[in-house]
């Protein structure tokens, strides 16, 4: 069988973090080749190499037999790579074939347009594809945007073809109809690349398996011989259980979230009745793939999304999750987002003000116009000393120009200096290094250890089990499944994939 897409000993890292280490990967024509491991471990970066995304500091590529040196991903294109992100790269206002033509383009519009119209129609007849070239890409449903996606890189002539969660947008009859495509284009010739967290659909539709975890690859397997445990295994690790600490008795109930329900923007159902509480003094950590549901119901309980049904029950406000969450988040509730500078912070405003915003309503620094500037800069400076916030020079420079760490220290130190009952963390650690990791998750542990009921959503499955008393695990907008610290890794793991 002939070798199409050969990666050896790839090394790659941003900003001094490593995300792929010696990792390796070999598909071949003629086969659906699945690239299985949790979030972050480094499939996507190395399919972006072979892409011509990334480029390798180490390491060596080889398309049909010979060696290659991409320059970007024009050139793996002409190489004959295509590769559908997760996210599209559609322009939403231009119809498919204007896209279409974007990627593969020539000498002129109108004859381009006719030319490209003839391949779509012609594409996507044999794959019993459905969208019609005039169609504006803004008036696709998902999975039609995913159809034109992979229309896109095989009128391209695309002899290798790499899908990215290709079914994380899809309901279950649309991803089988999909992955039963791709199978069909894999035994016409086709190197396809299927990277997924799915076991089912490893064990249904691949040909073979590679496994990374961590940046590494782990193992090559045949997927019809090894067992679900035995992948389970590799994707998470060995079996680990944490040492337990110190429990505290069972406390009040402070946040009850009930058959919460939440429709994403296009419309789409994104939480399905999500379900859970948290006591006082407890961190109770989500674990999920991502796209489960997890960024909304952050956002609901953030109060930045509104829930079409369900409540958000908080000790002393009541429901609050049809309700301004003003009064709730000046009182109880700390939010820390994924997202820092899109939900947390101002930029363009200095640490000083982005500190004090939250406390601005509450009459605390004054009224507006007549705010006690002298106050907010002795608190602000005063919380850079106890946050250890690095790089500030002054309380009125711009907080655009501090690193990411220590922008999440300033966000924690405005969120924490309340002393707030419900802190709501999403991927609070993400993209930080060691030392400010370290220093965000005892904050965490410490305003659970002074009574707050602490919800951490996170996908790095690593940080919810070294900090979570309970676990719940996030599937499909569902909690399917909980677990009481010490937890079994494998367990949560098998739970992650179980019902995906």
């Amino acid at each position: 069988m002939n070798t199409a897409l050969s990666l050896k000993g790839i090394r790659k890292s941003f900003d001094g973090v490593v995300v792929l280490d010696n990792a390796e990967f070999s598909g071949h024509s003629g086969e659906v080749h699945a690239l299985l491991g949790e979030n972050g471990a480094g499939k996507s970066s190395l399919m972006n190499v072979a892409a011509g995304l990334y480029a390798p500091e180490a390491g060596s590529i080889n398309i049909d037999g010979e060696a290659a040196s991409l320059s970007g991903p024009s050139e793996a294109r002409t190489r004959g790579i295509g590769m559908v992100h997760q996210h599209f790269k559609l322009v939403m206002p231009f119809t498919v074939a204007e896209n279409i033509l974007l990627a593969n383009q020539r000498s002129h519009y109108r004859s381009g347009i006719k030319d490209i119209s003839a391949a779509i129609e012609k594409q996507s007849a044999e794959l019993g594809f459905s969208i019609h070239p005039s169609r504006r890409v803004n008036t696709l449903t998902l999975a039609e945007q995913q159809q034109a996606e992979i229309v896109k890189v095989l009128v391209g002539r695309a002899k290798i073809l790499i899908l990215d969660e290709p079914t994380a947008v899809l309901t279950d009859a649309e991803a089988e109809r999909l992955l039963t495509t791709i199978q069909r284009l894999a035994k016409a010739g086709t190197a396809v690349v299927l990277i997924t967290h799915k076991l089912h659909e490893v064990k249904r539709y691949a040909d073979a398996v590679t496994i990374m975890r961590r940046g590494k690859t782990v193992a090559t397997l045949d997927p019809s011989t090894a067992t679900a445990a035995e992948l389970t295994q590799l994707t998470v690790g060995e079996t680990e259980t944490l040492s337990i600490r110190v429990q505290h008795a069972p406390s009040q109930i402070r946040l009850n979230v009930g058959a919460l329900t939440c429709a994403r923007a296009d419309g789409s159902t994104a939480l399905q009745q999500a379900t859970f509480f948290v006591r006082a003094g407890e961190i109770y950590g989500i674990a999920g793939v991502s796209g489960n549901g997890q960024a909304e119901l952050a956002e609901a309980l953030m109060g930045a999304r509104e829930p079409t049904g369900g409540e958000i029950w908080i000790e002393d406000l009541g429901d609050v999750a049809h309700a301004p969450m003003t009064n709730a988040r000046t009182a109880a509730v700390a939010v820390v987002p994924a997202d820092r500078y899109a939900y947390a912070l101002a930029g363009g405003l200095s640490i000083a003000d982005n500190f004090a915003v939250g406390d601005v309503g509450s009459g605390r620094y004054g009224r507006l116009g007549r705010l006690d500037r002298a106050a907010i800069h002795r608190d602000t400076a005063k919380a850079v000393a106890d946050y250890d916030i690095q790089g500030v020079r002054s309380v009125k420079q711009k907080a655009a120009l501090l690193s990411g760490g220590n922008a999440q220290k300033l966000v924690i130190a405005r969120e924490f200096s309340r002393r707030p009952s419900v802190v709501v963390a999403h991927s609070p650690s993400r993209g930080l290094d060691a030392g400010a990791c370290s220093a965000v998750h005892q904050r965490l542990l410490y305003a659970r250890d002074r009574g707050a009921a602490v919800v951490l959503i996170s996908e790095d499955l690593d940080e919810v089990l070294s900090l979570s008393d309970r676990i719940g695990v996030m599937t499909r907008g569902r909690i399917v499944a909980e677990f009481t610290r010490p937890a079994d890794r494998q367990a949560i793991g098998r739970a992650m994939v179980d019902h995906a």
